[in-house]
């Protein structure tokens, strides 16, 4: 009886094996969506949502943002796509190919009956001695002064992006704005992108896409106060509101006759004057309103009185625009007329409206605690380009960012996958037991990332890589695909670099993702 007993509970012994196939299919089927769209001939993908927006990226992170996936485990590959956003902001498509790729070769080696722990520990391990060999053989170190070095690999970003044939405009602009923010977290070697502010207006073209210096606020002049511009504006940051008073529970006040209706307009005149009075004498000419969610932060008579008054005034700034806001002006916002005094004002050079777009300028700002940021104005003819300009320079921007964290290069072009498939391939032959199988699976896995690029690119795959892998055998650590002539040169010669922190993070992501998915062994739905 026992015996039959425990026949029954090892009758389901197939299941781990069926969910973890089920599991790999599911991420492997999401890498294979977007393994077209890496490289810089990489197809482009049309989202449409719901709503029947359609929007036109190739950019991975996006992509797999848009997707609507169902699988657990695929899930799992939309996140790695996000942390390697976050990490380094580049190498979103590649991380997730990778990824798909060390699944197959995992899937081949647990059919020949290794155990999936042993393979996860083997990819670990393979994973960071990749991590070393790049930082010790192929990273080239940069030098932020170099302007030119840190262009090439903001162009090789923008390369593979829609709006490629901006990238002679686009990649400066990218290392100019990182360079002016960089110090304002020199001690921690990091760069806050929030200190640079994307503003895009429709209309013109991308190569009217400037850097401004100074605030850019997106927002127009309220009320009509003589001409357009503004020479030293003395400029009040305010939270409070200039228009009659509500009170705090909702009621109605009834009024019978004209006299009392007189009085309460007269009320509420006199109490817009005293505040008006208030700023003016503090010889503020210029405030910037919040945006109030409970009424209006200007009344129509208060626009009036502050226009007689010569007080020019921009309403309705946003609630998450108001830390930029600060950062640049150096100053904190005024939350009641009490403090409202000359030493909270700040002092600008000027402030206008920019020609062509319905935004103000405000530049020459003098403060003692001002942080460095800048605005980076970008113009499109569509609103669909205009998004993916945008995408794209932020990629620029993450990329110049990572050589502020880890001021190292590597060459692009497929070149340090086929240089980590032969080390690694190496050190396999040196070990001995499973570890050693493991290894030299992780070696032929690397090699998706140059094939895929071949394959993109229109050449013969199997081809470029036997090539690629020949030309690193005879030593030549930084040869890799040039897909503009169609051939494997030298990669260092057509200026192909990405930063170190791309791959190395691309890499190790990808080794933790397929060690969690190699782990999971059941699904189980709550109760709730």
């Amino acid at each position: 009886m026992a015996v039959n007993d425990s026949k029954k509970s090892f009758k389901d012994k197939q299941k781990p094996d069926q969910i973890r196939a089920s599991n790999m299919q599911a991420a492997k089927a999401v890498a294979d969506a977007i393994r077209t769209s890496l490289g810089p001939r990489g197809m482009d993908k049309m989202i449409q949502s719901g709503n029947g927006d359609v929007m036109i990226t190739n950019d991975g992170a996006t992509i797999l943002k848009q997707m609507q996936v169902l699988h657990p485990a695929a899930k799992m590959l939309v996140e790695l796509s996000k942390a390697q956003d976050i990490e380094a902001g580049d190498g979103t498509t590649s991380v997730v190919v990778l990824a798909g790729s060390l699944l197959d070769a995992a899937q081949k080696i647990l059919a020949k009956g290794l155990h999936p722990t042993v393979i996860s520990e083997g990819f670990q391990s393979a994973a960071a001695a990749s991590v070393k060999i790049l930082e010790e053989t192929l990273a080239i170190p940069v030098d932020l002064n170099d302007r030119e070095a840190l262009i090439r690999v903001a162009s090789t970003s923008l390369n593979s992006k829609v709006v490629s044939q901006h990238s002679s405009l686009l990649a400066p602009l990218a290392v100019e704005a990182v360079l002016r923010v960089k110090d304002n977290h020199r001690e921690q070697n990091n760069v806050d992108l929030r200190d640079v502010k994307l503003i895009k207006k429709l209309g013109a073209t991308l190569d009217e896409t400037e850097l401004i210096d100074g605030l850019v606020l997106e927002n127009r002049f309220a009320n009509e106060f003589g001409a357009k511009r503004l020479e030293k504006a003395k400029i009040g940051l305010i939270q409070f509101c200039i228009s009659p008073p509500k009170t705090d529970m909702d009621n109605q006040v009834v009024i019978s006759d004209y006299t009392e209706m007189d009085r309460v307009l007269k009320e509420e005149r006199n109490y817009i004057l005293n505040i008006i009075k208030q700023i003016k004498k503090t010889g503020c000419n210029l405030i910037l309103v919040q945006k109030s969610i409970l009424r209006d932060a200007l009344s129509d008579l208060a626009l009036h009185f502050l226009g007689k008054t010569k007080i020019a005034a921009i309403k309705d700034l946003e609630r998450e625009d108001m830390e930029f806001i600060c950062k640049t002006l150096g100053c904190r916002p005024i939350a009641s007329l009490d403090h409202f005094t000359p030493e909270n004002l700040i002092t600008a050079d000027l402030v206008e409206e920019i020609p062509g777009t319905k935004f103000v300028k405000i530049t020459g700002i003098q403060s003692t605690q001002q942080k460095k940021t800048c605005n980076i104005l970008l113009r499109g003819s569509n609103r669909m380009m205009l998004e993916e300009a945008e995408r794209s320079l932020h990629d620029a921007l993450c990329v110049i960012r990572c050589l502020v964290k880890k001021q190292a290069l590597v060459p692009g072009g497929g070149a340090p996958e086929i240089e980590l498939c032969l080390r690694i391939s190496e050190l396999s032959r040196s070990m001995t037991g499973l570890e050693a199988l493991c290894y030299r699976a992780f070696a032929e896995a690397l090699e998706i990332i140059p094939y895929t690029l071949a394959e993109n690119a229109g050449l013969n795959p199997i081809g470029t890589v036997t090539e690629l892998r020949q030309r690193h055998a005879l030593g030549e650590k930084s040869a890799g695909i040039n897909i503009r002539k169609g051939m494997v040169t030298n990669i260092l010669d057509e200026n192909v670099v990405q930063p170190l922190l791309v791959s190395t993070s691309a890499i190790t992501l990808a080794a933790e993702t397929v060690r969690s998915i190699l782990k999971i062994d059941d699904i189980i739905n709550t109760v709730r």
